[in-house]
């Protein structure tokens, strides 16, 4: 049973929709090794445009410059957790920018937890 509420620690990785670890996507590997360190979640967002350390603007809209789209994973876990997991984006992420940001979870259940019975006003019923 998945569930997180209260403070919580965000990371987000953002790097280049291109960029490998051993030949996989690297966005896939992050989210592969938060998943095996037990984290409660991970995201990958493609950016439809953006520019980094190197100036360059990549855009979705021009076909010149679609190349190596930016994208950001965010995790969410309590502060521990996600401290814990980041020797690991040191090891991964060559490139790129990792943020952390404090955080107010309301509402995390994973798909097998059943939330509380609610009467029609959205009250717990008891």
């Amino acid at each position: 049973m998945t569930r997180l509420t209260g403070r919580a620690l965000r990371v987000t990785v953002f790097v280049g929709e291109h960029d490998t670890w051993h030949h996989k996507p690297l966005y896939s590997e992050i989210v592969h090794r938060a998943h095996a360190a037990g984290l409660a979640g991970a995201s990958v967002f493609r950016g439809v445009e953006g520019f980094g350390a190197s100036s360059l603007v990549h855009t979705s809209r021009l076909l010149s410059l679609s190349e190596d789209l930016p994208v950001a994973i965010v995790i969410v876990d309590t502060e521990e957790r996600v401290r814990a997991f980041l020797p690991q984006l040191d090891e991964l992420v060559t490139e790129g920018l990792v943020t952390l940001d404090h955080c107010e979870v309301i509402r995390y259940l994973g798909r097998d937890d059943t939330p509380p019975e609610s009467d029609l006003k959205g009250k717990k019923s008891t």
